[in-house]
């Protein structure tokens, strides 16, 4: 048995048939926030980003962007882009149409103004609409889906409950053949040896450490003698003391499984299993980064609590206490707070399986029933 999905021409399934209106500059987002208004159905993708200030943002912008258009939870995207920017929509309309999705391009410059626009860009997002509308829900394998794992406010209690909670999802999907995504390499730093010792291979160990060790010379750059306390405010109040402490409990969300794989940020991972995106531990651009790599649901693990979502990603919260969950209920999808009050590891990892399960059968979760949509790219220097 697998889900419930919507199949795509390229043999992915999403686990939701959005249409995105994506800019491909910032100069477009008002064009683009005035189209999805206009159109029930349509997700609209704005961001910072499209002009650049050098070529290694462009480079990281045009993956990600590309990226996002391609993940299997949209049917069909339409670009907006303003004309003179250096990322313009027929750059990216052919890599995303390699997912054989419908893909358009509008200029506002070519196209006489916004309203002019906004007034096409409209005609067009219904078409495409009724056209995801027609993509019935077929059964996929779990093999299919890919899960980004995340956490952020997190607390003392976050390596202690939720983050092993998700460790026994992230060893069921990968069991399953599926693909899991661990993140935030700034928040592994102290753990490189523990990790290396999971690699498939010699090559990816290299990688995990040689990663890892960079974040942390970062931080020193950054930082200083600081460095090894780079934890917001919040999570100190939650009971944490260093990054170390803090990468400690992280790192638990990937579960027991072999990393397979260590991949750039918004990269697409070429192997199932556990793979390492390098991504910063901020969450809007980890979670940003995630989606571009193909994950069609994210669990993020909380203990000081935070709504963050996003616009074409089902994001499941998961609370390290019974405070949280009872104070943020609107915002929490599943308590493993009650493994400290007597409930058993596997049984709660048992629980969240079953959630993601019945999210990736269309079950909506609670950052999607409060629209906490949010998308940043990240491209140069730190965000810790």
């Amino acid at each position: 048995m697998g889900f419930m999905g919507y199949p795509r021409p390229d043999g992915a399934c999403g686990v939701r048939n959005h249409v995105a209106v994506i800019s491909t500059v910032v100069c477009a987002n008002g064009v683009v926030e005035a189209i999805a208004r206009a159109v029930p159905g349509v997700k609209a993708i704005v961001h910072t980003e499209g002009c650049g200030r050098g070529p290694k943002d462009i480079a990281i912008s045009i993956r990600t962007l590309i990226g996002l258009g391609q993940n299997p939870n949209i049917a069909a995207v339409l670009l907006v882009g303003l004309g003179c920017e250096f990322i313009k929509p027929e750059y990216l309309q052919p890599a995303i149409a390699q997912s054989k999705k419908p893909v358009e391009a509008l200029s506002i410059q070519q196209e006489g103004g916004s309203v002019k626009t906004a007034k096409k860009g409209i005609e067009i997002a219904k078409r495409l609409v009724d056209y995801a509308t027609g993509i019935a829900r077929e059964e996929c394998k779990w093999s299919t889906l890919t899960l980004a794992l995340k956490c952020g406010g997190s607390d003392a209690l976050s390596g202690v409950t939720a983050n092993p909670t998700v460790g026994v999802a992230a060893d069921w999907l990968a069991g399953e053949g599926g693909t899991v995504l661990l993140a935030e390499t700034t928040e592994m730093i102290g753990t490189e040896a523990l990790l290396a010792k999971r690699a498939a291979d010699a090559e990816v160990a290299r990688k995990i450490v040689e990663l890892i060790r960079h974040q942390h010379q970062r931080a020193i750059e950054e930082l200083g003698p600081m460095a090894d306390y780079v934890i917001s405010p919040g999570n100190m109040d939650g009971g944490l003391s260093s990054i170390q402490e803090k990468s400690l409990g992280c790192i638990i969300k990937g579960g027991t499984g072999a990393i397979n794989q260590v991949i750039e940020y918004g990269e697409k991972p070429a192997k199932h299993g556990l793979v390492i995106m390098d991504t910063p531990g901020a969450d809007v651009f980890s979670l940003t980064a995630l989606a571009a790599g193909g994950a069609q649901i994210s669990i993020f693990t909380t203990g000081r609590g935070t709504p963050a979502g996003f616009p074409i990603m089902p994001v499941i919260k998961v609370s390290s206490n019974t405070e949280l969950y009872n104070r943020m209920g609107d915002d929490i999808d599943l308590n493993a707070g009650v493994i400290l009050e007597g409930a058993n590891l596997a049984q709660t990892g048992k629980s969240l399986i079953a959630l993601v399960q019945q999210v990736a059968n269309g079950v909506q979760t609670k950052a999607e029933i409060n629209l906490n949509d949010l998308l940043a790219i990240h491209t140069v220097g730190p965000a810790f």
